[in-house]
């Protein structure tokens, strides 16, 4: 298996995409995180879930865990106001790293260790030449693992 066979369509949202609709689409298709795109279309950044969740929190709640308990559910359901004006760039961490990129004719055994090393649930597929880079489509971590279990298993 190389990694053009294993990418599949993805969804991806722009640095100035609105905070609040990125979250929304995560939501609905349930992804464990969007690839961050450039205007050209070129990975930038990989969005986890779990660093929208950590902007809904409110700073001093991720101090003291224990506050989350006297917050009452009708502030709960506010939550998510802290995204309102925000753009995606605006919620990426400061520290985050470029996106894991596989080259199309790697293997999957090479796409495991790329995304193993850097942690990343999914990995960008690109194909590069003298007009720019050109994404391919997307390996998640569970489509990885559902691959490499069906060839196990055969």
């Amino acid at each position: 298996m190389r990694a053009r066979d294993l990418a599949e369509q993805y969804e991806t949202v722009g640095l100035d995409s609105d905070a609040l609709d990125a979250a929304r689409l995560m939501a609905a298709h349930r992804l464990p995180a969007l690839l961050v795109v450039d205007e050209d279309g070129a990975p930038k950044a990989v969005l986890p879930a779990s660093q929208m969740v950590k902007i809904l929190v409110p700073g001093y709640v991720i101090e003291d865990p224990t506050l989350a308990a006297v917050i009452d559910e009708r502030h709960a359901d506010r939550l998510c106001a802290a995204l309102a004006g925000r753009a995606v760039r605006d919620c990426l961490a400061k520290t985050t790293p470029p996106p894991v990129v596989a080259a199309p004719d790697e293997t999957a055994l090479q796409v495991a260790a790329h995304m193993a090393q850097a942690r990343s649930p999914l990995v960008a597929v690109v194909e590069k030449d003298k007009a720019g880079t050109r994404l391919l489509g997307v390996i998640t971590a569970s489509h990885l693992l559902e691959r490499l279990l069906a060839a196990g298993s055969a």
